[in-house]
């Protein structure tokens, strides 16, 4: 089970199919999951993995409701829309079943970023009033069920990112001309469209997506900045990368068919605008101060073809922090001291960036 805001997402695995039959019920709220199986360990023990702090599941439980059906019963703290589908088995995952719990209004980041926000800060001798703070969106790659790059000690790049993500965000937040929002906050499950979208509800003036990356020798190591490229990847390196964090959705379970007239559009709006120009120039100013903490894999900004770099309107980067792959940058990157460097880094060169080029006059976070 994988709890949060957005939503609370329930896993079952099988070597094989299974077929399963899902009911809403009220007063008091619960969903019903009937599976064509028998009783065991594992889902006997499904009743332990709902925690206190799900915000829309508060228990669960399991029993035989007759022979061969297994009956999982939700017991939810409001009225909510489940989702049920099916995945094929796709890398180490066999046959799924997945059960998505949304809340019946979806959680709207724009909103719950005002109010975050608060009001105009009173101005001080060191620290004038801001009247238009900057949006930087932080994305925490992976998450969920799919883990992400492993290291060799058994480190998970989605634990990795969302660590230094969260510290990028108390440093923006720090800012007096900033303000950060994360695509996700905890544990779960993100497509990547979904990433996109959310920068682009709140008129983000700029996205940043943290990774940690693998390779097949694990000599590789440092830093690297990438942009998107409507057209080709920059290196062979470039593509590959692209290509494995594209197929996160299959690990994830997004149905990707019927994507590719938004991609196409967007790739035109893409070849119409500065975007490009400016996620370049964003990520040559977060290259250099990364430099200053680890060195660099390129010295350059590479570009491919990142699903989640695709918004037409909002410049945005993927920085690959280290190779988790490598034992010696996966022991930095699960310090702390170093989550913290890495994340200043960053933030120095968004700061870079955002001297040179002001957010635009009109944003959803302009304050009175």
């Amino acid at each position: 089970m994988w709890p949060a805001r957005d939503y609370t997402r329930l896993t079952i695995e099988s070597k094989e199919p299974l077929k399963y039959e899902v009911l809403s019920i009220s007063n008091p709220d619960r969903v019903v999951l009937d599976l064509e199986t028998d009783l065991t360990p594992a889902l006997s023990e499904l009743d332990g993995k709902v925690v206190a702090e799900d915000p829309y599941v508060k228990g669960l439980r399991v029993g035989r409701n007759r022979p061969g059906v297994v009956r999982l019963v939700l017991d939810l703290k409001s009225e909510v829309r489940p989702e049920v589908f099916t995945l094929a088995p796709v890398a180490e995952y066999g046959h799924r079943i997945v059960l998505d719990i949304h809340p019946l209004v979806d959680v709207d980041p724009l909103a719950e970023l005002i109010r975050e926000s608060g009001k105009t800060p009173a101005p001080t001798r060191d620290q004038p009033s801001v009247a238009r703070l900057a949006t930087i969106v932080i994305d925490a790659g992976h998450g969920g069920e799919d883990p992400g790059a492993l290291g060799r000690r058994g480190t998970r790049e989605k634990d990795v990112t969302l660590m230094i993500a969260r510290r990028l965000k108390a440093l923006i937040d720090n800012e007096p001309n900033m303000r950060a929002l994360l695509t996700r906050e905890g544990d779960y499950f993100l497509p990547l469209d979904v990433r996109v979208e959310k920068a682009r509800k709140v008129k983000a003036d700029l996205l940043v997506s943290i990774h940690a990356d693998s390779f097949k020798r694990s000599t590789a190591r440092g830093s690297s900045v990438f942009a998107l490229s409507d057209r080709r990847a920059t290196s062979e390196q470039a593509r590959l990368l692209a290509q494995k964090e594209n197929e996160s959705d299959l690990i994830g379970g997004v149905k990707l068919g019927g994507k590719d007239d938004y991609v196409k559009k967007t790739i035109i709006d893409l070849s119409q605008t500065a975007t490009i120009d400016y996620s370049l120039r964003l990520g040559n100013s977060v290259l250099a101060r990364l430099g200053t903490v680890n060195q660099l894999h390129k010295a350059r900004v590479e570009q491919a073809s990142f699903a989640v770099l695709k918004s037409p309107d909002v410049p945005s980067i993927l920085v690959e922090t280290a190779f988790i792959s490598n034992p010696d940058e996966e022991k930095r990157l699960k310090d702390r001291r170093y989550q913290d460097q890495l994340a200043r880094a960053i933030l120095d060169g968004i700061r870079d960036y955002v001297a040179k080029h002001p957010p635009r006059p009109a944003s959803p976070l302009a304050l009175n």
